[in-house]
């Protein structure tokens, strides 16, 4: 197909190395060592955030690290400038870029069909342009993330304070990458209470559990 879009980033997240550490900095620096690049010439991602315990009780950040492809920084951008003609919604969007982050903010006549059944083509999107861009790309429209973020904390709040007083494990249903990280973050702040991932593929379910005593 002559209009066929194709990825331009050589290396999907699953197939990225990941370090880890009981910080962000520590596991940025392991990053540093095995990649034999400065912090500023590799992109990372927070995989999870959890509680383990190694005889002591303490914390352990994941983070996703990939050298960056200084030729794909304006892949989304690219993207986006040759899909958005065919996308048969009426829109707009705005592209703002930081060293390791991009966001991009849509608006526009259609933009509440991208908020739908929990902003589900908002995700898609976002999920797209993930797999095409070398950069975190992060997307929002109408404010959604904080809404959506500030729901998930207080849900995830709630069903760790729940194991924590009942003892019993909790199963959530499946969840994108953003959505469970927000519930490992917050799940992980009640004291004896971890979480973790359990499945394959860009959905997974999050079990949250009490840490033995």
């Amino acid at each position: 197909m002559e209009n066929e879009i194709k990825p331009e980033n050589e290396h999907p997240a699953d197939e990225r190395p990941e370090y880890n550490g009981q910080n962000l900095e520590e596991a940025i620096s392991l990053a540093e060592h095995r990649l034999k690049l400065p912090r500023e010439k590799f992109n990372y991602e927070i995989v999870t955030e959890k509680t383990r315990l190694f005889g002591l009780k303490c914390k352990e950040i994941v983070i996703r690290a990939w050298a960056k492809d200084e030729d794909a920084d304006n892949s989304a951008e690219r993207f986006l400038a040759r899909f958005m003609p065919h996308f048969p919604l009426d829109l707009s969007y705005q592209v703002q870029k930081r060293p390791d982050i991009i966001f991009v903010v849509f608006d526009g006549p259609d933009k509440t069909i991208l908020l739908r059944n929990d902003g589900a083509l908002l995700l898609a999107i976002q999920h797209v342009l993930n797999k095409v861009s070398p950069i975190k790309v992060q997307v929002d429209c109408e404010f959604y993330r904080r809404r959506k973020e500030k729901k998930l904390k207080e849900y995830g709040q709630r069903v760790a304070q729940q194991v924590s007083d009942t003892g019993r494990e909790e199963i959530l249903d499946l969840m994108n990458p953003y959505e469970r990280r927000i519930i490992h973050i917050v799940a992980n702040e009640v004291p004896g209470v971890t979480s973790e991932s359990i499945g394959d593929g860009f959905l997974k379910k999050v079990k949250v559990f009490r840490l033995p005593r």
